[in-house]
């Protein structure tokens, strides 16, 4: 969902460009991106709650008014200074075992919020553990550096027993 279209209703055309997500790491929701504004050439932020829909020629949004300076977004201040970017964060357990990186991510296109995150390893690990899909709820904490994820558990197979009863 970045270098796409943003298009507006109003007169049918293009506005701008999403350049780049704003993700809030506290609840890895999608707050809105950065838009190269195609009339002002200046960078501006399209907020999450400004997008009427997202469909495959971009997104669309009511008019290019819409676009904001980062300037005027008090509350978004604290998550843009961040600066948050999900791809290429470390991944690893509570344990300490690596993952890997994260590749990619799934989002919910309702909420704007990011469900799964996708990790590989490198080049030579990933031939024979391939990719791993981490779905939010596993997530316990996200750093500067890396997200930690639950450690795996194996349940322990108790063997069925057989009740026989006489007739």
């Amino acid at each position: 969902m970045t270098n796409i279209s943003v298009m507006s209703l109003r007169t049918g055309g293009q506005v701008g460009t999403a350049v780049q997500m704003i993700i809030n790491p506290n609840n890895l929701k999608i707050e809105g991106w950065y838009v190269d504004d195609r009339f002002s050439g200046q960078r501006r932020i399209l907020l999450a709650n400004d997008v009427r829909d997202i469909v495959p020629q971009g997104i669309a949004v009511n008019d290019q008014e819409v676009l904001s300076e980062p300037d005027e977004l008090v509350r978004l201040k604290p998550i843009l200074e961040i600066n948050f970017q999900l791809t290429g964060k470390q991944v690893r357990s509570q344990g300490g075992k690596k993952y890997g990186k994260v590749t990619d991510f799934a989002v919910e296109t309702s909420g704007l919020i990011i469900k799964k995150i996708y990790a590989s390893q490198a080049i030579v690990k990933s031939l024979s553990d391939g990719n791993l899909s981490i779905d939010r709820t596993q997530i316990v904490e996200i750093t500067n550096t890396s997200i930690i994820i639950e450690d795996p558990t194996v349940e322990d197979r108790v063997p069925a027993t057989a009740v026989v009863t006489a007739p």
